[in-house]
């Protein structure tokens, strides 16, 4: 038996949220999304429940209704790193489906500025910059995630020349 919710009550408190979760996780996503649009509602201002809404949302192909779940979870406090870093990619990579260029550029570099080790950011705002016509940026950003992660020993064998160029596209010695 489930403990009541109080006022002021995180809505984990009694594992909706958990639950939620779940069901999203084991492919049930209508439910999940039901389930989540629920507890949006019943607590707005939970952070991690509006970005498990805007994920619900997403993985349903519904980005135009995830936007705002993922704008609140974003200006909300209380989302754990974790949480904040998917938040700030799905809702750069949200904007960039939709079209909205500069929103994604301008997530994404907030994101990348937040956790500069994310790859996934840095990935993530090359596309968006590509997508906004900022194809050396996007070029440079990328060549620099290659040199820093790959493992491929092609690229471990001249990663400073490709740290190189991507310092200067245009250089040729």
């Amino acid at each position: 038996m489930r403990k009541a919710v109080t006022a002021g009550a995180a809505p984990d408190d009694d594992g909706r949220l958990a639950d939620a979760v779940r069901l999203r996780e084991a492919g049930e996503h209508q439910e999940a999304r039901r389930r989540l649009l629920a507890l949006a509602a019943e607590f707005p201002g939970d952070a991690r429940t509006a970005y498990q809404t805007a994920w619900a949302h997403d993985v349903l192909g519904l980005e135009a209704q995830a936007v705002p779940f993922y704008e609140r979870a974003v200006s909300l406090p209380g989302l754990p790193e974790q949480d904040r870093r998917g938040a700030l990619l799905g809702l750069g990579s949200t904007y960039r489906v939709l079209g909205r260029r500069a929103d994604a550029v301008r997530t994404l570099r907030q994101g990348v500025e937040e956790f500069p080790d994310d790859g996934g950011l840095r990935a993530f705002l090359a596309l968006a910059l590509h997508d906004a016509g900022e194809h050396r940026e996007a070029t440079a950003l990328l060549l620099r995630l290659l040199a820093a992660t790959s493992a491929d020993p092609g690229v471990r064998a001249h990663r400073r020349a490709i740290e190189f160029y991507a310092a200067d596209l245009d250089a040729t010695a």
